[in-house]
């Protein structure tokens, strides 16, 4: 697959961690200049110094950061940042398991660090966006791209891609990733909400010392590396059809499907019996809805004690869903990794977003360990979702990625 033979792996003992000789953080260098770090360690002074350590081997200005809240708190995290990589600009947030260069896993810390010589990178945090007027948000991006601009000339700027992450808990995506495309114009936008590992309680985005919840994070890159943006699932649509009839739009609640509860029609149209839903059961029959000729995934989240759904995306009476039945996942991933391959001339290593309700019904389908070994061999990293940004369009149980091809395919 592509990639890897280029990718320079090795792992270290930090100080502070775990005992005397314990492997406690790998460090993973990929052709393009983009460096790897992970970790499983709940010590994130020990982790933050490791990222300084790399940073200064590499000349890293800018870091990504995405962390299981169940191995670091994100408020201990910035801490140590601020004391050992005083320096370094970053961005992250919590996930829903992490996309690590060994593949899929739990209970880890990932930091991405872009070198400067072929990253130039700008931030800002948005807060309360769940009463922001989306006109402010559009407004912020606007003033980043100015900022960025006049950081790298007008030439640069040409070749700009987008990352946003957004607080998968704040009923707020839809509008977030719209307002954050409109600001971009054309400049393509790419992205993954915040989890905290199927709690449902509370994320956090962490940047520049701030640590927030009800926040968006836009990051722009310009980079002579050369980049392509995309996006995959492993569903079709049926003809079997749920028409909400009664709902809750401001907390994504449906009440009725075809004027009927609305767990007992969706588990009738699965073959199913309203008890024996689980997360597992939404993740391996989604429904879809139809946008603009395509069909995209609107998950089901949870069910509540009176027959109501919790939905990870927008949800309004009146509209139509399909019923929809799944493709084999890990091929229609490799087949998607394949065509960017072709596209790009070569992939180095893919920044990736991934739905965690996909690596549910990849436990459900017993594929999970040929998924993240396909991750693995095609140097994906990246984290588990709650929800997925891809251009303008927030989606689920979506991998939406960025391949990067390599730093001599671009000179």
């Amino acid at each position: 697959m592509p990639g890897t033979h280029k990718k320079d792996t090795h792992k270290d003992s930090v100080g502070g961690i775990g005992g005397e000789g314990k492997l406690a953080s790998s460090s993973t260098r990929y052709a393009c200049g983009l460096s790897a770090l992970t970790t499983d360690e709940p010590d994130p002074d020990a982790f933050a110094r490791a990222i300084a350590a790399e940073a200064a081997a590499v000349d890293a200005g800018f870091a990504l950061l995405f962390f299981s809240q169940s191995l670091v708190d994100a408020a201990a995290l910035a801490h140590a940042l601020k004391l050992h990589a005083p320096s370094l600009d970053y961005a992250g947030c919590s996930t829903a398991g992490e996309i690590t260069p060994q593949g899929l896993e739990e209970g880890h810390i990932l930091a991405l660090l872009l070198p400067s010589a072929s990253f130039s990178v700008v931030s800002t945090m948005v807060e309360d966006i769940s009463s922001s007027g989306m006109d402010s948000i559009t407004g912020e991006v606007a003033a980043l791209r100015r900022l960025l601009r006049g950081r790298v000339g007008q030439e640069r700027a040409k070749s700009v891609f987008a990352l946003c992450f957004i607080d998968g808990l704040s009923y707020a995506e839809e509008a977030v990733t719209s307002a954050i495309h409109w600001g971009l114009d054309d400049i393509p936008l790419i992205g993954g909400s915040a989890g905290d590992d199927l709690k449902f309680e509370t994320t956090r985005l962490i940047s520049n010392g701030k640590v927030a919840s009800d926040s968006a994070i836009v990051v722009l890159v310009a980079t002579e590396i050369p980049f392509h943006v995309f996006k995959t699932d492993n569903f079709i649509p049926t003809d079997e059809k749920l028409v909400v009839t009664a709902s809750d739009p401001n907390h994504r609640i449906v009440r009725e499907f075809n004027a009927t509860n609305a767990a007992e029609e969706y588990a009738a149209s699965v073959g199913m019996v309203p008890q024996a839903l689980t997360p597992l059961s939404f993740a391996s029959h989604p429904v879809v809805v139809k946008v603009g000729g395509e069909y995209y995934c609107r998950s089901i989240q949870r069910m509540h004690a009176d027959g109501s759904l919790s939905f990870y995306c927008a949800i309004d009476d009146g509209v139509v869903l399909s019923i929809a039945q799944p493709k084999n996942m890990v091929e229609a991933t490799r087949a998607a990794l394949l065509d960017v391959e072709r596209k790009l001339g070569g992939i180095d290593m893919v920044l990736g977003f991934d739905c965690v309700l996909r690596r549910l019904d990849a436990r459900n389908r017993q594929v999970f360990r040929d998924i993240s070994e396909l991750y693995r061999t095609s140097n994906v990293i990246g984290f588990g979702t709650y929800g997925e940004q891809y251009r303008s369009m927030h989606l689920n149980q979506t991998f939406t990625g960025i391949a990067f091809g390599e730093r001599r395919a671009a000179e």
